[in-house]
């Protein structure tokens, strides 16, 4: 006599649905991906279509506008809501208010490409708000929690929106020497930031990742680090040059010599964590550019500009948005074959673009291989995080199981 033994087996995994309720939940989601799209989308227009640019802002000053602000500054804005959160227990901006702050930088962008005082005024306030309400919302959280360590990030925010305030009236007023100056400022603004932020975030990281791994979190130094760049600003500023040369080469210095103490040997198999130790080296080496520019050393101001924007914050930044994408998407903190593919994309794309400042090359050959493998760098990310994104957070590689009976037959 025999009898059915009815045993259960996997069958096709299903993903949960895409939602607009987790696709707001954090600000790294929405944020993350619209400053990656604009990364590969601006630099199309800005090498392949450069005559749609008939904004008021427009051209170079266009180009590093959005480089700066709708970028780098937007995945700031996007990392700091997320782990304001983090640091307070209390979600700076989630829902619908995240959702209309997105909504504010999708309409900037447009306004700064259409013609018209209208327009641009429309797409200043718009980006102007952005700053504005992230650094209330950050500021809200910090306080009500009493978080003081992190009472200073807020103001860091602020000051990022004040220069970038600045950089649109000197464009209203065509007073373009104010107009660099907002520019260096902001840049050195979003930098401080940069470097507050992977100053805490990389040994930690590293000694969670690496089994047996000890490594200073340099405290001290990097207080100095922040007063040094800070410094710096402030002589800007004033234009008191030799002031500004001396802290941004300490600022500099300190962050390679910070790279050096933190083993770098010991992470080289760990792609998470090396391409942030290549984006901090590579941001102390811009602050150092940046120095020899100002004291005469380095004539063209594109030198210390691409570098502390490619070889520094571009690629901190690939690296800050997988690394805490996977684990507040509660994925395996380990990358695969088109991760580290994009790493090597976008590290490419920033050597080609430095190599075409040197003399005698090939310069719009450069230019346009730089261009197309950026594009093609974020482009594999979108790619890969977009779906990830706009869907609940999943703790487990499969999320449900579907039971597949299967009939066999046995002797009883």
């Amino acid at each position: 006599m025999t009898e059915l033994l009815h045993i259960r087996e996997p069958g096709p995994v299903s993903r949960p649905k895409p939602q607009w309720r987790a696709f707001l939940e954090l600000g790294f989601r929405p944020l993350y991906l619209a400053g990656c799209l604009w990364a590969a989308m601006s630099i199309a227009l800005w090498i392949f279509a450069p005559q749609w640019l008939r904004g008021t802002l427009n051209g170079m000053f266009w180009h590093a506008h959005e480089m700066l602000w709708a970028f780098v500054a937007t995945i700031a804005l996007g990392f700091l809501l997320t782990a304001g959160a983090t640091w307070t227990g209390i979600n700076p901006m989630k829902g619908r208010a995240l959702g209309i702050l997105t909504a504010l930088w999708v309409a900037a962008r447009i306004g700064f490409l259409i013609p018209g005082a209208w327009a641009f005024g429309i797409a200043a306030a718009c980006e102007l708000t952005v700053f504005a309400w992230a650094g209330f919302a950050l500021s809200r959280a910090i306080f009500a929690a009493h978080n003081q360590r992190n009472y200073g990030v807020p103001l860091l925010v602020f000051g990022l929106g004040m220069a970038d305030g600045l950089c649109l009236w000197a464009v209203t007023t065509g007073r373009y020497a104010l107009l660099l100056q907002s520019l260096h400022v902001g840049v050195l603004c979003m930098a401080v930031l940069a470097l507050l932020v992977a100053r805490r975030v990389i040994p930690f990281f590293a000694m969670r990742a690496i089994s047996g791994l000890n490594i200073p979190m340099h405290t001290r130094s990097g207080h100095g680090q922040i007063a040094a760049a800070m410094f710096a600003i402030a002589c800007l500023l004033l234009g008191w040059l030799p002031g500004a040369v001396t802290t941004l080469a300490a600022a500099g210095l300190i962050s390679l010599w910070q790279v050096l103490t933190w083993r770098p040997w010991a992470v080289r198999r760990v792609p998470l964590l090396w391409i942030l130790y290549a984006g901090y080296a590579g941001l102390g080496a811009g602050l150092l550019m940046a120095s020899a520019h100002l004291a005469g050393q380095v004539v063209n101001v594109a030198w210390p500009m691409h570098t502390i924007g490619l070889a520094g914050f571009s690629v901190l930044i690939i690296g800050m948005v997988t690394r805490t994408a996977l684990g507040h998407l509660g994925q395996p903190l380990r990358t695969d074959a088109l991760i580290v593919g994009c790493y090597g994309l976008v590290i490419a794309a920033a050597t080609l673009r430095l190599l075409a400042l040197l003399p005698e090359t090939p310069v719009l050959g450069l230019l346009h291989a730089s261009a197309g493998i950026w594009m093609l760098g974020f482009g594999l990310y979108l790619w890969r995080f977009l779906p990830m994104m706009i869907r609940p957070r999943v703790d487990q590689p499969t999320s449900t199981i579907q039971p597949v009976p299967l009939s066999v037959r046995v002797p009883r």
